[in-house]
């Protein structure tokens, strides 16, 4: 067994693999919030020889981490890593996977852009070519569009308070995790962390809107958020989304919402169809695709906010745009927010939000 240090406490991750988590998928053992605390606060600390660290990643992927393990790894990242500027504005988070896109058009920035000029503040955030896709994620298209993304975390909350949009980018609000880079790009897949980076909430908002391939994820990642011990949103909704990302995907799409009871209650969590054609995009996904993610995102972003198109990238964002709305509550349905997002368009008010950003 190895050696346990005064300063970690009983659970090297060399121990946790032996004895707990790498036994296998069908017989390895779930961690207790202790132990799972003490392997991410190792992590970041980089104690773990890399190839001890390696393995626990796998580990964890084979096994499927429980919501507690996920809340213990997200509630050390948010007390060690995580540096939050909160803006006067309440915004929605989005976190969508910072990863990115390889084949459909982002239309977070648009969606984001429109939401603000309605009068709905937005914030999004995600780092550089993060592994294991290293694939066009807001960053990219922001910085195609001429808007400011290398900002430290006093700017970022300027830049919502200013313009209704902002951008957190990764290495200024959370380093630690940042500092995993080259850990993770030599793992070859995706690992918890990929997850939890997308929770970390830098502008400490009340809302959380993310993606999900299956509702079994969704669900997981709302029993996450109930079972952290540091701030917790007072609303989640969660759609799948194109390449997992945070984009709506076309047809039949399954949502997910997630509603904290606060002091009078229990919280609550629904999910429901809808059929999208109903709210206008009477398209497929593979009428999305683009061969310059970021460059022709940054140009669909460009034309919808000007009010140019009228085809079914315009109808995308506005649903996009719509979904951001209604989660904070600034509209009681989606029927309402597509109401609002079109106007925003139309009336110039988008536009202006991109100008403002590109001032910034």
């Amino acid at each position: 067994m190895a050696e346990a240090t005064a300063k970690y406490g009983e659970w090297p991750l060399k121990r946790l693999m032996t004895e707990v988590v790498g036994s296998g998928h069908k017989s390895a053992d779930d961690m207790s919030r202790e132990q799972a605390r003490e392997a991410f606060q190792r992590i970041l600390g980089a104690e773990p020889d890399p190839t001890t660290l390696g393995a626990f990643w796998l580990a964890n992927r084979w096994k499927r981490n429980t919501p507690e393990e996920l809340a213990a790894y997200t509630d050390v990242m948010v007390e060690e890593s995580v540096e939050r500027a909160e803006p006067d504005a309440d915004p929605v988070d989005c976190g969508a996977n910072y990863d990115g896109k390889g084949r459909t058009a982002i239309l977070g920035v648009a969606a984001g852009v429109v939401a603000a000029g309605a009068g709905t503040p937005v914030v999004a955030h995600s780092g550089d070519r993060v592994p294991t896709q290293k694939q066009d994620a807001y960053k990219h298209v922001l910085d195609e569009l001429g808007v400011r993304t290398e900002l430290d975390l006093a700017e970022s909350a300027d830049m919502v308070d200013e313009t209704g949009f902002g951008f957190y980018y990764q290495p200024a609000f959370n380093p630690g995790i940042d500092d995993l880079f080259d850990r993770r790009d030599q793992m070859g897949v995706r690992v918890f962390v990929n997850t939890i980076e997308t929770l970390a909430n830098p502008a400490n908002a009340d809302v959380h809107l993310g993606s999900f391939y299956h509702l079994a994820f969704a669900t997981k990642v709302t029993d996450t958020f109930a079972a952290m011990e540091t701030e917790t949103p007072d609303r989640v909704i969660m759609f799948q989304g194109m390449e997992g990302y945070d984009d709506i995907r076309p047809g039949y799409t399954k949502v997910a919402e997630w509603n904290a009871g606060g002091e009078s209650g229990d919280a609550d969590f629904d999910d429901y169809e809808i059929e999208t054609p109903e709210y206008g995009m009477e398209f497929e996904e593979a009428d999305l695709e683009v061969d310059d993610v970021a460059a022709d995102s940054a140009a669909i972003t460009e034309s919808v906010v000007a009010g140019e198109r009228d085809d079914g990238f315009a109808d995308a964002v506005a649903l996009n745009a719509a979904f951001r709305i209604y989660a904070r509550g600034d509209a009681d349905t989606l029927d309402e927010g597509l109401m609002m997002a079109r106007e925003s368009v139309a009336d110039g008010s988008a536009a202006a939000v991109l100008d403002d950003l590109r001032e910034f």
